[in-house]
């Protein structure tokens, strides 16, 4: 069951170093943690554009077996890169939940599907949730030549509306959005607890929020067109039974078989 957050908000959620610039969210530190395997081509303005956001303390890159030249890349920015040898999505999500430093932690992709700037909307709601999840599935946050046709959109919903519906949880509409906030007591319980090391690892989170009674919301994200294409989703054959195990893992978490 989601309950309502209690934490006390600031006058303010932004505090202003000399030089008047925004440093920090609501006195709290802000890493972005990007999982990379095959950005190579966009992993450079992505962390740029996040470090022009104004609120971001640090850019974590965890290179999870990445293309080659993508360290390259990523040295002529001021991002901290880590190594995760062991293949899988999950695995990286993992590596950089224990490698990032501040009380928020936000993950996103590297291959500029999302907007650097719509980390304000899931800061917004960081005084009083634990798991802030976008979602891309707003038709007028998807931008032309994004993947996310009829069958990704209805399925991403349907999937997110059987969680809501098992669970009854607050408003889900997006089971694969990998744009979300964590804070630092969330992403420590994620860490200890996460077992799949794959693609599905996402919705397994949400899981174990829901099991561990995390406060959650949804809001809504901008989706672009991806730099180059997706290893997952790029192939609709793989995207069906990348939700086939979504709905696997979420019937084992109702019915106690986790």
């Amino acid at each position: 069951m989601v309950h309502t957050g209690t934490r006390p908000r600031t006058e303010s959620s932004y505090l202003y170093c000399a030089s008047g610039e925004p440093t920090m969210w609501s006195g709290q530190t802000v890493t972005v943690v990007l999982m990379t395997y095959n950005e190579r081509d966009s992993i450079r303005s992505v962390i740029e554009g996040f470090e022009a956001t104004g609120v971001v303390d640090e850019v974590l890159v965890v290179n999870n077996n990445a293309r080659e030249g993508t360290s390259e890349e990523v040295a002529k920015t001021g991002a901290r890169e880590v190594f995760e040898t062991t293949q899988g999505y999950g695995h990286a999500i993992r590596r950089g939940l224990l490698e990032a430093s501040s009380e928020l932690i936000v993950l996103a992709e590297p291959d500029g599907t999302f907007l650097p700037s719509d980390i304000i909307k899931l800061l917004a709601y960081s005084d009083d949730c634990d798991l802030v999840l976008g979602t891309r599935t707003t038709n007028e946050l998807i931008w032309e030549g994004a993947n996310m046709g009829f069958f990704l959109r209805w399925g991403n919903w349907a999937v997110a509306k059987l969680v809501e519906m098992l669970f009854n949880t607050s408003h889900l509409s997006d089971i694969g959005c990998t744009y979300r906030l964590i804070r630092r007591d969330a992403a420590e319980m994620f860490a200890e607890n996460m077992r799949i090391g794959l693609s599905h690892a996402g919705p397994e989170m949400l899981m174990l929020a829901i099991s561990n009674r995390s406060r959650f919301v949804e809001v809504p994200v901008n989706y672009l067109p991806r730099v180059g294409k997706s290893s997952v989703t790029g192939s609709q054959v793989k995207a069906f039974f990348l939700g086939l195990r979504m709905i696997a893992l979420i019937f084992s978490f109702r019915f106690g078989q986790r």
